[in-house]
C-alpha cells in the first residue's frame, strides 16, 4: 500500500464508486450506446499508463482502413465545449494531447475535444461522417457505452498491486477491469520472458472473453527541433536540460541514460501550463550548462514549450511509439470489432 494511513478514506471512496458503478450496471444511470463503433482507451489508476501512445497507435492504424476520429476531454485547455483541432488550433484551445496528435498526423484523422463525451461523440460522428471513434481516457466515463474497451496498466505499477484512492492510485476498484475487452500491460522492458508474461496473466485473471497483451515504448532514433533533427547517438556530445510535464518521466530518464550522463532534469506536474517564471527558471538552468548544450522534452510538452520565443530554437523533443507484442493478433481483434459493428 502506498499511503496506508489513508486507508480508512479509501473505504469511503470504494463505497461511493461502487454504488455509482452498480447504478450504471443495473440501468438506473443511463449509458448511451452508439451505432458507430467506439474503441475506448482507459485505465483504473491516475497518472500515466501509456494511454496517449495507444490512442495514437489506434488512430494511425484504423485511419488506414476507415474514416477515423479521436475524442478526448482536452485536459488542460482554457476553453470549454466542443472543438475540432485544425491548423489554427493551439494547446490552450484543445489541450496538449490533441495538439500533439495534430502536430504529428495533421488531417489524417479527425481530432476533437469535449468534456461532455456523449454530445461530443454524437457531434463528431455526425459532422465528420466517421466510421469509427477512438475515445481517450474514458474508462470511468460510463455515460457513454463504448463497444470495445482497452484497459492500460503499467508493467511497473499494475492495477492488481494497487489500492483505491487516496491510499493508492486507483480511480475505482480492481473489479472495473472486468469491463475491458483487452488488458494491455504497458511500458514493459525490452526483454520480457514468457515466464514473466504468465505471471502477469495469472495475476490479472482474465475471463474467457478477455485478452491480455504486452507492449513497450519505442523511442525514435532522432530528436527533433524546430527545423532540424539530431541522431540520438549524438546526444552524448551535449549537456542536456530535460524538461518534463508528464505523469511518469522515469522511462524517458532510463532511456536517455543510455546516451548521456550529463542530464539536468526539471520535473513539472502532468499537463503543466508553463508560466513566464517557469521559462525564466528553464533559461537560467540552461545557461549553467556547458558550451554544447540543448533542451530536451517530450512530444506532448513540446507543443507547449515551443510557443515561448526564448525556447523555440533550442528545444528538441523525442517522439515515442508503442510496440505491441503479438501486434498482428491485436490489430486483427480491433479490425474484427469494427467490421462487425
Amino acid at each position: 500500500m502506498k499511503r496506508w494511513y489513508l486507508y480508512p478514506f479509501s473505504l469511503g471512496y470504494h463505497l461511493v464508486t461502487g454504488i455509482r458503478n452498480t447504478m450504471y450496471d443495473v440501468g438506473i444511470f443511463k449509458s448511451t450506446k452508439f451505432k458507430t463503433p467506439i474503441v475506448c482507451v482507459g485505465n483504473l489508476s491516475v497518472g500515466g499508463s501509456g494511454k496517449s501512445p495507444m490512442v495514437m497507435y489506434l488512430a494511425q492504424f484504423l485511419s488506414k482502413h476507415y474514416r477515423t476520429g479521436v475524442l478526448s476531454r482536452g485536459y488542460g485547455r482554457v476553453t470549454k465545449g466542443y472543438e475540432v483541432t485544425n491548423y489554427d488550433s493551439n494547446y490552450k484551445m484543445v489541450g496538449d494531447e490533441a495538439m500533439q496528435l495534430f502536430e504529428r498526423f495533421k488531417n489524417r484523422f479527425v481530432i476533437a475535444v469535449s468534456e461532455e463525451r456523449v454530445p461530443g461523440a454524437k457531434k463528431v460522428i455526425a459532422d465528420m461522417d466517421l466510421d469509427v471513434l477512438v475515445l481517450d481516457d474514458a474508462m470511468q466515463h460510463r455515460a457513454i457505452k463504448a463497444g470495445f474497451n482497452i484497459l492500460m496498466t503499467d508493467f511497473n505499477d499494475p492495477y492488481f498491486k494497487d489500492h483505491l484512492l487516496p491510499a493508492g492510485d486507483l480511480r475505482e476498484s480492481r473489479a472495473g477491469s472486468r469491463r475491458a475487452d483487452i488488458i494491455m500491460v504497458s511500458k514493459c522492458p525490452d526483454e520480457l520472458t514468457e515466464e514473466t508474461k504468465q505471471y502477469y496473466i495469472s495475476r490479472i485473471r482474465p475471463d474467457r472473453t478477455q485478452k491480455v497483451f504486452f507492449s513497450s515504448i519505442g523511442y525514435d532514433e532522432n530528436v527533433y527541433g524546430k527545423e532540424k533533427m539530431l541522431p540520438d547517438n549524438n546526444l552524448n556530445y551535449y549537456d542536456i536540460l530535460l524538461i518534463t510535464g508528464i505523469a511518469n518521466p522515469k522511462p524517458l530518464l532510463q532511456h536517455l541514460a543510455k546516451f548521456s550522463q550529463r542530464v539536468k532534469h526539471l520535473k513539472f506536474r502532468d499537463h503543466h501550463n508553463f508560466t513566464d517564471d517557469d521559462i525564466k527558471k528553464i533559461i537560467a538552468e540552461y545557461k549553467k550548462l556547458g558550451e554544447y548544450k540543448l533542451i530536451l522534452t517530450t512530444e506532448k510538452d513540446y507543443v507547449r514549450l515551443k510557443t515561448f520565443d526564448y525556447l523555440r530554437d533550442i528545444v528538441y523533443y523525442w517522439p515515442i511509439n508503442v510496440i505491441i507484442d503479438k501486434k498482428e493478433e491485436f490489430n486483427q481483434i480491433i479490425l474484427d470489432y469494427v467490421r462487425k459493428n
